[in-house]
C-alpha cells in the first residue's frame, strides 16, 4: 500500500481528467467552472483556460492549444486561449459530456453522462483527426476512465455504475472489439484511470479515497494508493520530468467529498507514465 501527499491546496471543485505535458506541466479540469487549470511545480494555480460554462477533458493539440469536451461538444482551444466550437451534438440538456482521451492515431475520444437518471442513454464519441464525429459506444450510463495498452492494441474503458474495467481488442484500422471486464470492482465504482510504461492500469476509485493498479491481463489489485481526506478521487495521470509521480484529482461534488476535496495528490508508486497523444490540428 502507497499513501499519497497532498500536492495543492484546493483548486478545483470537481477536479478530474489531469494531463502532463512537457513545457506545461500538470493541467486539470475545474469541470463546473469550464476551466482548464494550469499547476505550478509548487502546487498552485499557475493560469486558468476557459472552455466554456462546463468542460469534462481535454488533451494537447500539436500545435499549441487544447482539444477539449464542453457540455454537450468538442471544442478546440487556440494557445492565447480562442474557443472554436465544433458543434452540439444533441440537445438532451439531461447528458453532458464526462471523460476522455486521445487514441494512439492522434483521434480525440470522450463520452457523455446522464445526469438524472443514468439509465444507459449516453454515449461515446470520436472526433477524429479529420474533424468528423462518430459514435463509438452507445447504452452508456457515464462514460469514464479511457486508457489504451502501450502498444495500442487494447482499450480500457469504464462505464461506472457497472462497477466493471472492461477491455477492448482494437483492430488495425481502430475499431474495437470482443469487449469483455477484465476487474469487477464490487460495490465499488471505477472513475478515470490510466497506463504505466509496463501496462498496468492506475484506476481512480470514486467514493473510496484511493486509486488501485490492477494487473492488465487477470485484473487482479498489485497495489493501493491511499488518499487521506477526500473520498471522491476521480482520476489519476502520470507526470513529472520523469513521468515518475502519480497526479491524483479529487473533487467536492454536491459538497460531500470530505476533507481538502479539490485538491490535487501525488504518490510515487515505483512506475513510470506515458505522454499523452497529442490532438494534429
Amino acid at each position: 500500500m502507497t499513501r499519497a501527499t497532498r500536492f495543492s491546496d484546493v483548486v478545483a471543485g470537481h477536479g478530474e481528467g489531469p494531463v502532463w505535458w512537457p513545457g506545461e506541466g500538470l493541467r486539470i479540469t475545474d469541470a463546473y467552472q469550464g476551466e482548464v487549470v494550469s499547476l505550478a511545480a509548487d502546487g498552485t494555480v499557475a493560469r486558468r483556460t476557459r472552455v466554456g460554462s462546463f468542460v469534462g477533458a481535454f488533451r494537447p493539440r500539436t500545435g499549441g492549444g487544447l482539444v477539449a469536451a464542453a457540455l454537450r461538444s468538442f471544442v478546440l482551444v487556440d494557445h492565447d486561449g480562442t474557443t472554436h466550437d465544433l458543434g452540439e451534438l444533441w440537445s438532451d440538456e439531461g447528458r453532458r459530456m464526462n471523460d476522455g482521451a486521445t487514441a494512439p492515431d492522434g483521434a480525440f475520444l470522450c463520452g457523455s453522462m446522464q445526469t438524472g437518471d443514468p439509465s444507459g442513454g449516453a454515449a461515446l464519441y470520436r472526433l477524429g483527426v479529420d474533424g468528423d464525429v462518430s459514435t463509438v459506444l452507445t447504452g452508456v450510463s457515464v462514460s469514464n476512465g479511457l486508457a489504451w495498452s502501450p502498444d495500442g492494441r487494447r482499450v480500457y474503458y469504464n462505464d461506472t455504475p457497472t462497477s466493471h474495467v472492461d477491455v477492448f481488442d482494437v483492430a488495425e484500422d481502430g475499431s474495437w472489439h470482443d469487449r469483455r471486464t477484465l476487474a469487477d470492482l464490487g460495490e465499488d465504482s471505477p472513475d478515470g484511470m490510466t497506463v504505466d510504461r509496463d501496462g498496468r492500469l492506475w484506476v481512480a476509485v470514486w467514493g473510496g479515497g484511493q486509486v488501485r493498479c490492477l494487473d492488465p491481463v487477470s485484473g487482479a489489485v498489485l497495489d493501493v494508493v491511499e488518499v487521506d481526506g477526500p473520498t471522491q478521487t476521480s482520476a489519476c495521470t502520470f507526470g513529472g520530468d520523469d513521468l515518475d509521480q502519480l497526479f491524483i484529482t479529487t473533487s467536492d461534488e454536491g459538497g460531500s467529498g470530505g476533507p481538502h476535496a479539490g485538491s490535487v495528490y501525488v504518490a510515487d508508486v515505483g512506475a513510470r507514465g506515458l505522454l499523452p497523444v497529442p490532438y494534429p490540428a
